[in-house]
């Protein structure tokens, strides 16, 4: 999450000399960014063109929210972006924050400082200030150092993080449609790529996963909010993200769907007809679970909305939910959420129809449209 403050508006900072002299000066703030474990800005330095890098914490219980600011230099270097352009598809900034929240997480079990770590690795501190924080992509041999550093023997784990820090250099279909995918979908897609397991609710419609391109067009078009790319680029991105349903060692996927979705009209029966038949035929996979939630079930956590929880076989503390809108969407992070979105799939699929029952109200449906 990101805010903008008044350029104008100054602190006043103590500033650390090559020399290790602390030099007073006044701080213009240039950008602020809201994390976790507090607020960082970058800031313009004056009467000098050095650029500056702050945390901001809060004091307890000050209604003014007065600042306590810590100062330290950084160079270019340190302040390093990546371009959403190019042949590089942007590292996903949703994967990007949690290897950040797992490595920050892991420094602070320790009880050692920014500084500390940074020493002992070799790499300066505002560096590993902007990994942790995902503001900066942090590369192979940065993660091998600090996981080294703190000591963890657990080669799975180690893979899980790896694999997230390879972002960046992953190629795959998608890279045919970064010019229309925007950011949500970017990190759908990684995600997607490397999870293991994904629970689903979708009170409305199919999920993407399970569309024929007949009813994904239609969906899509009538939807549709955005200029860039063309229905046709929209359906076979769609298309293309459900092969992990069928790849070596494929995703297993827990969907539950809603029964207003399965009845609904998408304009000609056939395309509903069709629809359904695919989910029957998705239902006979091995790694594909699908319930219906019938329209006249009690009250459930489902009402709240559409969601997906994706699964990571390294360590559950790696799992994210995308929470679902019309207009955005929602990622959420944080271990203690995501924990209770798994607690609510729970109390959904108890409340829908068991899978046989399910595949049976599926048929049945879908018989009445042939």
């Amino acid at each position: 999450m990101g805010g903008e403050m008044d350029h104008s508006s100054p602190h006043a900072g103590r500033h650390a000399l090559d020399n290790g002299e602390p030099q007073a000066a006044i701080y213009r703030v240039h950008t602020v960014d809201y994390a976790q474990h507090g607020a960082y800005a970058l800031l313009d330095a004056t009467p000098s063109q050095e650029i500056a890098y702050m945390q901001i914490e809060p004091e307890f219980g000050s209604q003014d929210c007065q600042l306590s600011v810590a100062l330290v230099p950084f160079t270019q270097a340190d302040w390093s972006t990546d371009s959403s352009g190019g042949d590089n598809m942007a590292v996903s900034t949703v994967r990007r924050r949690r290897l950040g929240g797992v490595l920050r997480k892991l420094r602070e079990e320790r009880k050692l400082t920014a500084e500390v770590v940074a020493e002992a690795t070799g790499m300066s501190q505002p560096k590993l200030t902007r990994i942790e924080t995902a503001h900066t992509a942090a590369k192979i041999e940065d993660v091998n150092k600090l996981l080294d550093y703190y000591g963890c023997d657990d080669e799975d784990f180690r893979a899980g993080l790896i694999a997230i820090t390879k972002d960046g250099s992953k190629r795959g279909w998608w890279l045919s449609y970064r010019d229309v995918l925007h950011a949500t979908a970017t990190d759908l897609i990684l995600l997607e790529s490397d999870a293991s397991t994904l629970r689903t609710y979708e009170p409305a419609f199919i999920p993407g996963l399970f569309q024929t391109p007949e009813y994904a067009r239609v969906v899509i078009d009538r939807l549709r909010t955005e200029s860039s790319g063309t229905v046709e680029d929209m359906v076979q991105v769609r298309m293309a993200r459900q092969s992990i349903l069928t790849r070596p060692n494929p995703v297993q996927v827990w969907a539950v769907i809603h029964e207003t979705a399965l009845c609904a009209n998408a304009n000609r029966p056939d395309i509903m007809s069709a629809q359904l038949d695919k989910l029957v035929s998705l239902s006979r996979l091995s790694n594909v679970n699908i319930q219906v939630m019938p329209a006249g079930a009690a009250i459930h956590p489902g009402m709240a909305g559409a969601f997906a929880l994706l699964g990571f076989p390294q360590r559950a503390d790696l799992d994210v939910v995308l929470a679902e809108g019309l207009i955005s969407s929602l990622w959420v992070e944080h271990p203690n959420d995501v924990e209770i979105y798994r607690a609510k799939f729970q109390e959904i699929t108890a409340e829908a129809l068991p899978v046989d029952s399910s595949l049976d109200f599926i048929t049945a449906q879908r018989d009445k449209l042939k």
